[in-house]
């Protein structure tokens, strides 16, 4: 005899078990509520019993149901189980991987670990939404993309933020800049030349806006941008400096610029992974986020490595 119900329907029944609610459970597996309802209905059906007692107020398990669901539980364990465990072969066949990152981690470090990922499993597609980190968050929280990189997520109900490593906010200058010269600098020491800062809409200049909040001598900006590494072509074309996250700096042997530790105050940001706690990652973005978790500890030290000069 054959089975009329599919996955989908076992997640759908998988949710109302634990939830005990009808629009809780259509929420959790993303779909409407009377589709939801089909699904249980197709389910019901399908098996020609009931598992679920539905009333105004709540919704409870048959005796049925109980145990149907105890069962359906083990089955969709195992076969999270087996999928994450063939998570590299199905990687390298097919698939799709979604990230959302502010712009000042892709061109240094997140570049980096997807070169490493692409080697690896070449058939992969990779879409990088580089945006604000306010857009970041949003993308995550709203099941546009698979996880995010970014400094903001931490405080927010049903998002998992994993730190990856604390980010100092550094000078930039180019290398003929008198600021060049020093092996430390404050942000005073900023103030005296044509200053570049982000605008007033940008998560980093929050931060730093709070940060410096009660600093007398602050630089004023000349010039301002949307994104920081906006600002490093600005830097880099000669027009001022900026205090930029260390991440987005090149290395330290970079032809024209150069990162200058700034202190009083010292002023950090703490990057990590966020993704949303009801959510599982599909085998090839789990992949690509253990690359991530793997890379954190040279990247931390190298974010912390003042630039030769």
């Amino acid at each position: 005899m054959a089975i009329n119900f599919d996955l989908n329907d076992l997640l759908a029944f998988r949710a109302v078990a634990e939830l005990s609610n009808f629009r809780k459970a259509a929420e959790m597996v993303h779909i409407s509520q009377p589709a939801f309802s089909r699904r249980i209905d197709k389910l019901e059906q399908a098996l020609g019993v009931r598992l679920l007692e539905r009333t105004t107020r709540r919704v409870s398990l048959t005796v049925v149901g109980r145990d149907f669901a105890r069962k359906v539980e083990q089955l969709l364990g195992d076969l999270d189980h087996t999928l994450l465990g063939i998570r590299g072969v199905a990687a390298t066949r097919m698939g799709e991987v979604a990230i959302a990152c502010v712009p000042s981690t892709v061109y240094y470090f997140l570049s980096q670990v997807i070169r490493r990922y692409h080697e690896r499993y070449p058939r992969v597609r990779i879409k990088v939404f580089d945006a604000g980190a306010n857009e970041v968050l949003a993308a995550v929280a709203g099941g546009e993309v698979d996880f995010g990189l970014n400094f903001m997520g931490s405080q927010e109900t049903g998002i998992e933020f994993k730190p990856l490593l604390e980010d100092r906010f550094v000078g930039a200058c180019r290398r003929d800049h008198p600021l060049a010269r020093k092996r430390h600098a404050t942000w005073s020491d900023l103030a005296q030349y044509d200053y570049i800062s982000v605008s007033k809409s940008s998560g980093n200049r929050l931060l730093l806006d709070q940060a410096l909040a009660h600093v007398s001598g602050q630089p004023q900006a000349i010039y301002e941008a949307q994104h920081v590494t906006t600002m490093i072509g600005l830097v880099e074309a000669g027009l001022g400096v900026a205090a930029v996250p260390s991440l987005a700096m090149p290395a330290a042997d970079h032809p024209l610029l150069v990162s200058v530790p700034l202190s009083d105050p010292v002023v950090t940001r703490t990057v990590g992974l966020i993704r949303r706690k009801d959510r599982s990652l599909s085998p090839s973005a789990q992949q690509l986020y253990d690359f991530l978790l793997e890379m954190k500890p040279a990247r931390r030290k190298a974010a912390r490595k003042p630039a030769a000069r």
